[in-house]
């Protein structure tokens, strides 16, 4: 293997920090949430990628109600555990969204400045309304104000994975939410 595409070093194991269970039955509270407040009818569910796949999938499983879904790509992370700030749009979304009541899928908001960008993007498109849901929100960061709808659990100022959420593309697939602590940190 080349040396450029070479992996990190193994980091230890994530510690867990919110287990499947406890996930699951939070995604099917967030789904009644969100179905008591969202007018009636179809919506349009856009999923931010790559970290909400999973919640997002979960989540749609568990609204009673007729939906689409469509993605956006988007990047600030790279192989970091900081945002960079700068937010790239990777993907965008395949179908117009004008007129439509849009649920936006995040996996984490911290700074804000991700969710500030695309509610400003999405807003552009006319949708008939844009509401927030976030698996996991994380305040002790935040930048920006943002508005969130529905939470599904507040944590602390700490770098997670699992779930779908990912450090260098890997942990997506654990079941639970872990902590995994950098070289150097306590």
């Amino acid at each position: 293997m080349c040396p450029q595409h070479s992996r990190p070093p193994a980091l230890p194991p994530p510690q867990p920090l919110l287990s499947a269970e406890r996930i699951a039955a939070r995604v099917a509270e967030l789904a009644r949430e969100i179905d008591a407040a969202l007018p009636p009818g179809a919506i349009v569910v856009v999923v931010v990628l790559r970290g909400a796949f999973v919640f997002a999938a979960d989540l749609v499983r568990r609204l009673p109600r007729d939906l689409r879904c469509d993605f956006l790509g988007v990047r600030s992370y790279g192989a970091a555990t900081q945002t960079s700030g700068v937010v790239e749009i990777t993907h965008d979304l395949a179908l117009p969204i004008t007129g439509q009541h849009v649920l936006l899928v995040e996996d984490i908001v911290d700074t804000g400045l991700t969710l500030r960008h695309l509610l400003d993007l999405l807003a552009t498109r006319q949708p008939a309304s844009i509401r927030v849901c976030a698996l996991l929100d994380k305040p002790a960061r935040r930048q920006l104000r943002a508005p969130v709808d529905f939470v599904g659990f507040e944590i602390p100022d700490r770098f997670v994975v699992g779930y779908g959420l990912d450090h260098d593309q890997l942990y997506r697939n654990l079941p639970y939410i872990g902590v995994i602590e950098e070289p150097g940190e306590p």
